[in-house]
């Protein structure tokens, strides 16, 4: 049987769920548009302040930046659509559409940073680069590492507030979250600010040896970071595309709950699906008593859904198949 909507977090840890108005999807569009407003603004400021110095790695870090905007864009795209509520077309709702665009935010951070910070530092160590005044691009690190503080600080906070109420780690949280554009800003961010401390270290380099080796060895290991981030992201994505199950705690717990309802004998085979932040999908076979009434079957049915709403209420949508139990079962007839 079915369950109806509801509006809830997925919960990594099998802890306690957030419910209806603790925040959710509008605090994550808040944590986003922050972030790309942020990297923007930034995006603009280190071009110039390249073009000015003639540093390779301000341009690789004017990349970055334009690839985090292209990102965040993505990300609110993903945000709006995996909203849309299910419909004929579409049963289980739109939720995965998250994953397929913060998959294309993965790519962008790749292409879009990574690959160009790599060319632009190799180009950098084989061609050598003319050095210009430095100080123009000191005053938009400086100014960058404060506004995307900001913007981490912002991504940060969500986080904390979110393990604290499902009672778990922030690292543990940032792991294995289903919501992968928060995951995507505070990782960004965190290795924008890795990016600009490397880049500030190329140009003072630069400056006391007069060589531009520095400013392209900085180059280079900002395109690793963002290789790596990337990678880290575009895993997350994969796996929730391809489809995760809940946590074991919380198959556990589902189990559990199931086996509370007093019609139910045992759950022969379980199968758990996270569908976006706010979306579980459970099906489970499951042996009733032998002697139960259809009436009775169908009130545990209900029961059954009720509890695991009850408990977590990211459960959407729920699926029981009466099957009989490991002893009962007799071989199909033979066809023809």
């Amino acid at each position: 049987m079915g369950a109806d909507e509801t509006d809830s977090t997925a919960n990594p840890d099998g802890g306690r769920e957030r419910k209806k108005g603790d925040g959710g999807g509008g605090e994550s569009t808040f944590t986003v548009i922050v972030a790309a407003l942020a990297n923007l603004g930034i995006a603009v400021a280190k071009a110039v302040a390249g073009l000015v110095s003639g540093s390779s790695a301000m341009l690789s870090e004017a990349a970055h930046s334009v690839a985090d905007t292209v990102t965040e864009v993505m990300l609110l795209t993903a945000l709006k659509r995996s909203d849309k509520p299910a419909d004929e077309e579409h049963p289980l709702g739109y939720g995965p559409e998250r994953y397929i665009w913060a998959m294309l935010a993965s790519v962008a951070t790749f292409v879009g940073g990574a690959v160009f910070s790599l060319y632009d530092g190799i180009h950098t160590l084989v061609r050598g680069e003319e050095l210009g005044d430095p100080l123009v691009s000191y005053i938009v690190l400086a100014v960058a590492f404060l506004l995307e503080g900001y913007s981490l600080r912002t991504g940060v906070k969500q986080v904390r507030r979110e393990a604290a109420r499902l009672e778990a780690s922030t690292g543990y949280y940032l792991r294995n979250t289903p919501d992968t554009a928060v995951k995507a800003v505070v990782m960004e961010d965190s290795a924008a600010l890795v990016g600009l401390v490397l880049a500030a270290g190329g140009l003072l380099g630069g400056q006391l040896t007069g060589s531009g080796v520095w400013d392209g060895i900085a180059s280079i290991l900002i395109g690793v970071l963002l290789v790596y981030v990337a990678w880290v992201l575009g895993r997350s994505n994969a796996q929730l595309l391809i489809g995760r199950p809940l946590p074991p705690a919380m198959r556990a717990s589902v189990r559990e709950e199931l086996l509370s309802v007093s019609e139910i004998v045992e759950v022969l085979e379980l199968t758990t699906l996270i569908q976006g932040p706010t979306e579980i999908l459970i099906a489970a076979k499951v042996d009733f008593r032998d002697l139960a009434r259809a009436d009775r079957i169908e009130w545990a049915c209900e029961q059954a859904e009720a509890r695991l709403r009850e408990r977590f209420p990211s459960v959407r949508r729920v699926y029981l198949d009466p099957t009989p139990g490991r002893g009962q079962r007799r071989p199909a007839p033979d066809g023809g």
